[in-house]
């Protein structure tokens, strides 16, 4: 029972890379909205946003100069290799 959860839990620590990257895709390669990379971008945020709410409510973005820089997927990426660590 434990490896299905783990690997439920390396599918979904791969999803959120996929996420990352794609975010930087379409939010700094300007992608159309009808353009599937966005509309994968939106599929995958609607599975992923609703575990990085709490987490942004606790630690909010870091100002870095003009910028804000979200550290929840890193913080959810950590608590997820830690869980399967833990489980293995």
């Amino acid at each position: 029972m434990t490896g299905i959860l783990v690997n439920i839990l390396i599918i979904a620590s791969w999803l959120i890379v996929a996420w990352i990257v794609l975010s930087y895709a379409v939010n700094l390669g300007r992608t159309p909205p009808d353009h599937p990379v966005s509309r994968l971008y939106r599929f995958l945020a609607r599975l992923i946003d609703p575990v990085l709410v709490p987490i942004r409510r606790a630690i909010p973005p870091l100002r870095v100069g003009g910028m804000s820089l979200d550290l929840s997927p890193l913080i959810l990426l950590v608590g997820l290799q830690l869980i399967i660590a833990i489980l293995r």
